[in-house]
């Protein structure tokens, strides 16, 4: 036999209480013969006190077969929320069960007492042969969970799944924590139990109890013992005292149910027990971010919510990056029942932790993975969340930029790619600054950039590189100009018409400035010399009593231009016309 076992569901803490209602629609019992189930709605009352609040309220049915998850309750259709089921194989036979859920605390607590009818549970598709199968039955119940101010502090616990019985089950109740077991209680929903078969018993911590409806060998006998019922037919919804059972400080439970005939199916098992404790809990709900800021501002809040005592003050909160501590405080105040506390703290990541890691906030921790504090549930003391610190964007290395010598060191360039050769991410804003200050604080953007002149050089240009975050990284270039061969015009007319009056050599004066210039006539004879600090050549020869002009024709020159660049002087002819 197979089907899913009895664990934990939920556990809920406060002055609270349960109780069950529920039905069958069994007519009969299936002993001594099995029966047909021909009714398919049944109705149960709620009768809590006045001063009861509902606080849960989950509906449960059951019955033969593969499952009818379609029901209605006071004629709203009910679909499940989770659905259970079990299987019994025999040789020559494979008989299937099952259970469904449904959270239905919105409804009762709008409803209130008075009479709640299930309907539609139908399961006849799955008793074509009643007889073979022997355990026709369907039945439904639901479990209450109530406040009210006069019930001590306690700790609600309920575990399903369906597990059958024969002949022995063993199930083990985890998540307890017993302070006081003083009114302790444990409840059960289960199904297929016969009256006329006393072959059962029900053991707590390995002690056999019973109660009024339900004698020590007979526990599992269609009784509901809130109620006093005793025709639930193949429903059982039964509570027992078990002060007696279990111990102060015992942290789990075990129940054995044995059945040496009768076949029982366990929905639902409920422990009540008085457990006065705090239940920490925290989460980081803030946290603050700057560029290459390793210290980070996190806000956080610690509760008591899920809780049977207040959180004393002074309990200690540990923070931890990629598991390394990095900040511990405390909570301030006592937290009541309920209750949270809003704190604050700068942490400081250590450069050994990468930029992208795991935060985790840990109250009752002293640093060290041990707390002080003995909690309803010491599994839910962390909070974790993924931070990425900010950073100023990575960028690549620029190489300087060289253009000719306009003179004077001055030179015009085109650094308009340079804009996308920087950037290490398509993403970032890139703008181009004349002084460390404006890239700063992004002022005075060059916008020209495909013809930028720059009056001196060699020039720094910087970079502004700015990311999503508005983190920014400035980097620079240089602006760098070389001494690019002069351009010769090799004509002259010396006759004032503004138009080759003089030999010009373009890019030579304010470039070259130690040149020297030799004028020759064809045969060799030197007639001219200058240097930056004589106008150019007009015609005129020098021949040490006066000047006098040089006849039309051509003549030679000697172009020194005394730069490392240049070791070699320059040659080429002229034509001189009047």
């Amino acid at each position: 036999m197979n089907g899913q076992d009895i664990s934990l569901y939920t556990q809920i803490n406060g002055r609270y209480d349960f109780t069950f209602i529920g039905n069958t629609m069994n007519s009969a019992e299936n002993n001594p013969s099995p029966v047909l189930v021909t009714g398919t709605s049944s109705t149960a009352t709620l009768n809590l006190n006045t001063t009861d609040t509902v606080i849960k309220a989950f509906l449960y049915w059951a019955g033969s077969g593969d499952g009818d998850f379609d029901v209605d309750l006071n004629g709203i259709p009910i679909y499940p929320d989770r659905t259970f089921s079990h299987t019994n194989v025999f040789p020559n036979l494979t008989l299937n069960y099952f259970s469904a859920f449904k959270d239905i605390t919105s409804y009762i607590q709008t409803t209130g007492n008075g009479d709640y009818t299930l309907s539609n549970l139908d399961i006849s598709p799955f008793e074509l042969d009643h007889f073979q199968r022997k355990t026709n039955f369907a039945g439904w119940a639901i479990l209450v969970v109530y406040e009210n101010s006069s019930l001590p502090l306690n700790q609600i616990n309920v575990y399903d799944g369906l597990q059958g019985v024969p002949d022995n089950l063993s199930i083990d109740l985890t998540n307890l924590y017993v302070i006081d077991n003083n009114n302790a209680t444990a409840g059960f929903i289960a199904w297929e139990g016969d009256a006329s078969l006393p072959t059962e018993t029900f053991a707590i911590n390995g002690t056999i109890i019973s109660n009024a409806s339900n004698p020590i060998n007979n526990v599992f006998n269609g009784t509901n013992s809130i109620t006093g019922a005793t025709d639930l037919y193949n429903v059982d919804l039964d509570i027992y005292e078990i002060e007696d059972y279990i111990q102060i400080g015992n942290t789990s439970a075990n129940i054995t149910l044995s059945s040496f005939q009768d076949f029982i199916m366990i929905n639902t098992v409920v422990t009540k027990l008085n457990s006065q404790l705090p239940d920490a809990t925290i989460t980081i709900y803030d946290y603050q971010l700057t560029c290459n800021n390793r210290n980070i501002p996190v806000n956080y809040k610690v509760y008591n919510v899920n809780s049977t005592e207040i959180l004393a003050a002074n309990t200690p909160i540990a923070f931890y990056a990629d598991g390394i501590l990095v900040g511990s405080t405390q909570t301030q105040n006592p937290i009541p029942i309920g209750g949270n506390e809003i704190g604050n703290i700068v942490i400081t990541i250590p450069n050994t932790t990468p930029s992208n890691f795991t935060l985790t906030a840990v109250v009752d921790d002293q640093g060290n993975g041990t707390g002080i504090v003995t909690e309803l549930v010491e599994t839910n003391n962390d909070y974790n969340t993924t931070i990425s610190l900010f950073e100023s964007p990575d960028f690549n290395t620029l190489s300087p930029i060289i253009t000719c010598n306009l003179g004077l060191s001055r030179g015009v360039f085109d650094f308009s790619n340079y804009e996308e050769l920087v950037k290490t991410d398509v993403s970032h804003q890139v703008s181009f600054h004349e002084t460390y200050e404006d890239a700063i604080n992004f002022l005075n953007p060059i916008l020209n950039t495909t013809h930028y002149e720059a009056l001196t050089t060699p020039k720094e240009i910087f970079i502004r590189i700015e990311n999503e975050n508005n983190c920014i990284s400035v980097t620079s270039f240089l602006l760098q100009v070389e001494n690019c061969p002069p351009i010769v015009y090799n004509a002259v007319s010396p006759n004032n018409d503004s138009f080759n009056d003089t030999f010009f050599i373009e890019g030579l004066r304010d470039i070259f400035i130690h040149f020297k210039l030799e004028i020759y006539n064809r045969w060799g004879k030197l007639l001219w010399t200058g240097d930056r600090n004589k106008p150019d050549w007009n015609g005129y020869v020098e021949d040490g009593i006066g000047t006098k002009i040089a006849p039309d024709g051509t003549y030679y020159y000697i172009l020194y231009l005394n730069d490392p660049s240049y070791p070699e002087p320059l040659n080429g002819y002229l034509y001189l016309s009047q």
